[in-house]
C-alpha cells in the first residue's frame, strides 16, 4: 500500500479481505466465496455512503454470480457522468481478476480494450496477483475502476469524447422549440 494516499489506504482498509480460494466451477466453495464477495461489497458501499462518495451500483445478473451488471458515475466540473458497468467472473477467478467493461466508452480512449474493457494490466493486475485470494470484486472496483474513472473521465469530457446527458438532449430540445416557435 506504499504510494497510496491516506484516503485510499483508509477505504481499502475498511473493505474486508476474502479467504475462500474458489471460482465459479468450485460448487459449494464458490457459494461461500460469493457470500464473502457480498459482505465486502456491502462494507465498501457503506464506507462510500458514510463518506458521501457513493459512485456505483452493482449486482449479480445471474443466480450463479458469474455475471455482474450495474452502473458507475464520476462527477467532473459539478456534473455527473454515468456509465453502464458489466463484467464476467473468469473461470480462473480469483487467480485472475475480472475484466471490468464500460461498453458505452468502447473506442473512446486508448486505455481500453475491445468491448469496452478498461485497461488495468500495468497498475492493478500485479496488485491483484499479489493479494489473491484476499481481493475480490469490491477491491477491483476500489483499486481498479475508481482510479481509471478519475484518470480518464476528465480527459474524455474535456476532449469532447463524452458529453453530459443534458448537453446531448439540449440540441434536440432547441430544435423542437424553434420549430414550434416558427409554426406560431
Amino acid at each position: 500500500m506504499e504510494g497510496w494516499d491516506r484516503g485510499t489506504k483508509s477505504v481499502v482498509g475498511e473493505i474486508p479481505l476474502l479467504s475462500t480460494r474458489a471460482g465459479p466451477r468450485d460448487g459449494e466453495a464458490w457459494r461461500q466465496r460469493l457470500k464473502e464477495e457480498y459482505r465486502a461489497l456491502i462494507a465498501y458501499t457503506s464506507v462510500n455512503k458514510s463518506k458521501d462518495n457513493d459512485w456505483f451500483r452493482i449486482s449479480a445478473a445471474n443466480l450463479e454470480g458469474t455475471r455482474w451488471e450495474g452502473s458507475c458515475w464520476y462527477v467532473h466540473n459539478l456534473r455527473r457522468y454515468e456509465f453502464p458497468l458489466q463484467f464476467d467472473i473468469p473461470v480462473a477467478y480469483p487467480q485472475v481478476a475480472p475484466e471490468i467493461e464500460l461498453p458505452t466508452l468502447d473506442g473512446k480512449t486508448h486505455k481500453m480494450y475491445r468491448g469496452g474493457k478498461i485497461c488495468l494490466t500495468v497498475h492493478f493486475k500485479p496488485l491483484w496477483a499479489k493479494n489473491c485470494p484476499r481481493f475480490g470484486i469490491a477491491h477491483a472496483l476500489c483499486l481498479g475502476l475508481a482510479p481509471w474513472l478519475a484518470a480518464e473521465v476528465p480527459i474524455l469530457v474535456d476532449s469532447g469524447m463524452v458529453k453530459h446527458k443534458d448537453d446531448e438532449a439540449a440540441p434536440a430540445d432547441a430544435a423542437a422549440a424553434s420549430g414550434s416557435a416558427a409554426a406560431s
